[in-house]
């Protein structure tokens, strides 16, 4: 049994699973960045296969730039979702040379920032790259509906789904790693063809709304907007025209932040561009 990344090593694949034929993850992007009066100068951080960039560059009349760690991914976003400059780069840390208007980290980019260390080094990186009064929109999990919530624990859960003629079942199954406040997954995937079972093993930081306030207030921002819906993947979900409402206890957290302009003039910036 390998240990690979299925979906990663075959973006044709995540798209599969994963449809967003609507383009709803964007839309709601662009209906924030619209709200905002953002410029048209757009970083998508964990950009993945590029729909979203695509889709901003060209329908949203923004300059997108996608950054993800998977080369397989940003080939994929190349060849099928050309307009976008796309760069492999470490969230964590990486200087692409120039200034944004806003960052988005959409389908829980963020939390792959396991440590509290890597957390702090990605806002910082973030921060580098942000024009004055810069936007970060950010969409995740949020870990305060894990309290008391196993909705998402009780598993194991199976999926199925065809894809050129093969069948590709998933068995997931989700756990809390509490020391490390991290949601844990293993998913073994099988096909109806004979090939070998694959297993991923996936984790993301379980941030809670307090918790993720401060961090982006010492990293030098303004928290404008935190709430749990609507959003690309709650449900109902969001549709054009609605605007943010509910609590902080869904299953989802959508943030958005403002780079506070004097804290950006005390830690400097990157080479910015005309």
């Amino acid at each position: 049994m390998s240990t690979g990344n299925l979906l990663t090593d075959h973006p044709e694949l995540y798209e599969e699973r994963f449809p967003d034929p609507d383009r709803r993850a964007a839309r709601w992007a662009e209906d924030v960045l619209s709200r905002h009066g953002a410029g048209p100068r757009v970083l998508d951080l964990g950009c993945g296969t590029g729909r979203d960039a695509a889709w901003l560059h060209h329908h949203g009349g923004r300059q997108v730039t996608g950054v993800d760690s998977a080369e397989t991914m940003l080939s994929h976003a190349r060849r099928r979702h050309p307009g976008p400059d796309h760069h492999r780069a470490d969230m964590r840390d990486f200087d692409l040379g120039r200034t944004f208007d806003a960052v988005l980290c959409l389908d829980s980019s963020l939390l792959y920032c396991h440590t509290n260390d890597d957390l702090t080094s990605c806002l910082a990186a973030i921060r580098r790259h942000l024009r004055p009064g810069g936007l970060l929109i950010a969409e995740m999990r949020n870990g305060a509906f894990f309290l008391g919530n196993t909705e998402l624990l009780d598993g194991p859960r199976t999926t199925s789904f065809t894809w050129r003629g093969t069948t590709h079942t998933s068995h997931t199954t989700l756990w809390i790693d509490h020391g490390a406040q991290l949601l844990r997954r293993r998913r073994t995937w099988t096909t109806d063809d004979g090939s070998a079972p694959e297993e991923q093993h996936s984790a993301w930081r379980l941030l809670f709304p307090q918790e993720l306030r401060y961090f982006l207030t010492t990293a030098g921002f303004e928290v404008l907007g935190l709430y749990d819906r609507p959003g690309p993947r709650t449900e109902p979900p969001w549709r054009e025209g609605d605007l943010p409402h509910g609590t902080t206890s869904s299953d989802r957290l959508h943030l958005v932040a403002r780079l506070n302009p004097q804290n950006h003039l005390q830690h400097g910036n990157g080479e910015s561009t005309p």
